[in-house]
This record gives structure tokens, sequence and C-alpha cells, in this order.
């Protein structure tokens, strides 16, 4: 079997508006690849909330990145001044991916 390497995954719940800030806060903190998902909808502290394909106003996308452990803190301690003013979701874990110099 192949061997596997720790790192951790950061997701991140964003406003379609916001997603060029958060990319460039991952960039600075050295985070080269990352995927994005579509949100179709929702229900949080705010209530429920849904696409709004006419005018994206409600659009929301989750960023996915994996990366080594000192990128990870660099990039939440970027991100944690957003939280609150933002309404950002931020979800860290633990994974051990194979191939991990890839990330």
């Amino acid at each position: 079997m192949t061997g596997t390497v720790p790192r951790r995954k950061i997701e991140v719940l964003v406003d379609a508006p916001l997603l060029p800030r958060l990319t460039a806060l991952a960039a600075a903190a050295g985070v080269t690849s990352y995927t994005l998902f579509p949100a179709l909808g929702g229900s949080g502290a705010g209530g429920r909330w849904s696409e709004d394909q006419v005018t994206g106003a409600q659009s929301k996308l989750l960023f996915m990145a994996l990366m080594a452990e000192e990128k990870a803190q660099t990039l939440v301690a970027a991100l944690e001044p957003l939280l609150e003013s933002h309404g950002l979701l931020l979800m860290s874990s633990r994974v051990e991916v194979v191939r991990g110099g890839k990330f």
C-alpha cells in the first residue's frame, strides 16, 4: 500500500463576491491549489437561502484546499477577521493524503 501523509483540509463557505479576496489570502498563505463547488442553498443562523440564478445575489461557493499544517495556520489566521463580518463558515480537518508532495 502506498504511504499517506498528514495534511489539513480547509473548507470555506463564501459569498461569491468575496471569492477574489479569499483566493488572494490563500495565495498569500502559499496555497496554490484549490477546488470550488457551487452551493445551491441551505439554512443557517440567518435562515434559509437559495441560489438566485437571475441576479447571483445569493450565490455561495465552497472553497476546498488541502495543504501543510503551516499553510493552514497562516490561512486560518488571515481569514479570522472575516468570519463574523462576512459570515464565513470555515471548516478545518486533518486528512491523510496519497502523493503528499502535491499539497
